[in-house]
């Protein structure tokens, strides 16, 4: 009688983090309780469950007139900036003529604002939006399907709307102006030391994360009717010179996480886990986010993700590690080929 081999250290790993899914309940049912003595029947209650995806705007289930794959893109040949917050995370702290500096093994990433503000994580939903056509136009020019893309984008206000999943509004028409004014005015300088034939190059270069932008108006309401972007010189180049792009497919659902946190993990998790499993120390997590909190309160709102656990694509589980507590991102389907 054959006997099945030892598991790996990989799904020993995998059985832990399933039976602390258990413990947790996130996934799986609780075990029963104990019967007890029928108790008074409790008042109705409006509160809702805890939830770290805010709601689908209205008209949302239609037919959305872009293409529905979103990209993300990473420096040059290298997607390091995908492992900090090239935005600030605040929602009220607007971080005018602020700096962030990220230290990192091979070089440094720094984010400057101007006068208008740090460009936000939310702001950045625009730089995705223009990259992912961008990258379909790219797609279907080298299938011989369509005209080499330009550099300048130029979508109707409207459907830059319904892309990131908002509510169709005044409010939030006049928002993307404020959002391309920080885009423009928002710079990252990333230097990295490589090897070139042998010997180490240090290389820094810098620019914002869009070049430039235009708004165009109605001259009789003053509405917003399109705008034109005009897309970073390293992005574009990224998507239009390599034979393979260095490019990141995103979840829909991105759009609808609430907390800038938690889009920072999701943005972390889909480069460092993939398909697969990523563990991050809250102490170098808190580093690359760029908060100005302290590492306490960091600690809280994170934990308070980890517990919500709904973020797309990812689990998530806390581990104590040797240095600290630990973050664990896998992905769902690695998680659910155990159970």
């Amino acid at each position: 009688m054959k006997t099945s081999p030892p598991p790996s250290r990989k799904e020993q790993r995998l059985n832990q983090i399933q039976a602390q899914t258990v413990r947790q309940g996130d996934l799986l049912a609780p075990e029963p309780e104990p019967v007890k003595a029928p108790a008074r029947k409790p008042k109705p209650t409006t509160e809702r469950a805890a939830t770290s995806l805010r709601k689908k705007p209205r008209g949302d289930e239609q037919g959305d007139f872009f293409a529905p794959t979103l990209y993300d893109v990473g420096a040059r040949d290298n997607r390091g900036v995908m492992d900090v917050a090239i935005f600030r995370l605040s929602k009220r702290d607007k971080r005018a003529n602020d700096v962030i500096r990220y230290e990192l093994p091979d070089g440094f990433v720094e984010v400057s604002s101007g006068h208008y503000g740090m460009a936000s994580v939310w702001d950045y939903d625009i730089v995705l939006m223009a990259i992912s056509h961008l990258t379909d136009a790219m797609n279907r020019y080298r299938d011989g399907k369509g005209e080499k893309p330009v550099q300048v984008f130029r979508p109707h206000i409207v459907d830059v709307l319904k892309f990131c999943r908002k509510d169709n509004g005044g409010a939030q028409k006049d928002a993307v102006v404020g959002a391309l004014q920080r885009l423009s005015t928002t710079q990252v300088v990333i230097e990295r030391t490589k090897a070139v034939k042998g010997k180490p190059v240090t290389i820094t270069e810098g620019e914002s994360l869009i070049s430039s932008f235009k708004v165009i108006s109605s001259g009789d309401s003053k509405k917003v009717e399109y705008v034109e972007i005009k897309i970073a010189d390293w992005m574009f180049q990224e998507v239009t010179q390599g034979t393979k792009p260095d490019v990141l497919t995103v979840h829909p659902d991105y759009f609808l996480i609430d907390p800038a946190l938690g889009r920072f993990l999701y943005r972390l998790a889909r480069k460092a886990a993939g398909k697969d499993s990523a563990t991050w120390g809250f102490e170098t997590l808190y580093l690359r986010s760029g908060s100005e909190g302290t590492q306490k309160e960091f600690n809280r709102m994170l934990r308070k993700i980890i517990q919500t656990n709904d973020l797309p694509e990812y689990h998530l589980v806390e581990e104590e590690g040797q240095m600290g507590p630990m973050l664990v991102m896998i992905h769902r389907s690695a998680l659910n080929k155990l159970t």
